[in-house]
């Protein structure tokens, strides 16, 4: 929650949905699709936002790519290179 807390609107679960879904599957979904509609309901409630505020979460902002790095971050990850 401490994570999740500066975040407002549509960001807010959908920060929380990618954080959980790279929890579980040490990656992040490729689409809305992917993530279960249970699992949207759960963590909406969780984070106190409509469960359809994750339909409005932007997969082409600049504000998924921060929440991708502070997630990363979080874990010890980081964005492939060219390198890798």
């Amino acid at each position: 929650m401490k994570r999740v807390g500066n975040k407002s609107g549509a960001t807010r679960p959908g920060f929380a949905l990618l954080l959980k879904f790279f929890e579980a599957e040490a990656r992040f979904p490729e689409s809305v699709r992917e993530v279960p509609s249970v699992a949207v309901e759960y963590v909406a409630q969780q984070v106190q936002v409509p469960a359809g505020a994750w339909a409005e979460y932007d997969w082409q902002s600049k504000a998924i790519q921060r929440h991708r790095g502070e997630i990363r971050a979080a874990y010890g990850f980081r964005a492939n290179t060219e390198e890798d």
